[in-house]
């Protein structure tokens, strides 16, 4: 008897414990360094990470929750750098509406910018759609501060495939990436299509 129940036991630990990693799912896959658009200087890419990062991105820090949530950070030796942030939410419509407010704050991310920083002024460019999975949306956001002399350019990318998000941003210190659209829209379709 006794042996029957602790093998009734471990069947339903075991039974549990695939049903929770199904339920759980694959882990959402990363892009690599040589996916991003081609730099002056090779891209280095850093390990998976969970959570969110300690430094925000400039347009869409606040916005995605910590759990679900994993990034990894890249950069380049000439002051470029790179983000993807995925995240995993409990439902497709809750990942929906994840993108559809991390896009929000990109369409308003200069204004904020030129009220937390007065002085700051720039561009802010929607550069369309991408048909991959639920599809993505690609933007650029340029500002300069003619008191301090600085200038930065971001471009970011908002996909979605089921009810995973996944957030492409690349920046440096300069002035305008339009001619990088084209590179960052073809990193973007690959950062939602290897998703899964």
């Amino acid at each position: 008897m006794r042996t029957a129940v602790l093998t009734a036991a471990v069947t339903g630990l075991t039974l549990a414990s695939l049903a929770t990693a199904t339920a759980a799912g694959p882990a959402p896959k990363f892009l690599s360094a040589g996916q991003l658009p081609a730099a002056s200087t090779p891209w280095v890419a850093d390990a998976v990470r969970q959570g969110l990062p300690e430094y925000g991105s400039v347009c869409t820090e606040g916005v995605a929750p910590a759990a679900g949530t994993s990034y990894r950070d890249f950069r380049t030796d000439l002051d470029t750098n790179g983000r993807q942030t995925t995240t995993v939410a409990a439902t497709e419509a809750k990942a929906k509406a994840l993108a559809t407010k991390l896009k929000q704050r990109i369409d308003g991310c200069l204004d904020r910018l030129a009220v937390q920083y007065p002085g700051t002024i720039g561009e802010a460019f929607y550069h369309g759609a991408i048909a991959v999975e639920e599809g993505a949306d690609v933007y650029n956001v340029d500002t300069s501060h003619p008191g301090t002399g600085t200038a930065d350019a971001h471009l970011i990318s908002v996909g979605r495939d089921g009810r995973t998000v996944t957030v492409l941003e690349v920046g440096h210190l300069g002035w305008t990436l339009s001619e990088e659209v084209g590179p960052f829209r073809n990193s973007t379709r690959t950062a939602v299509a290897k998703l899964y």
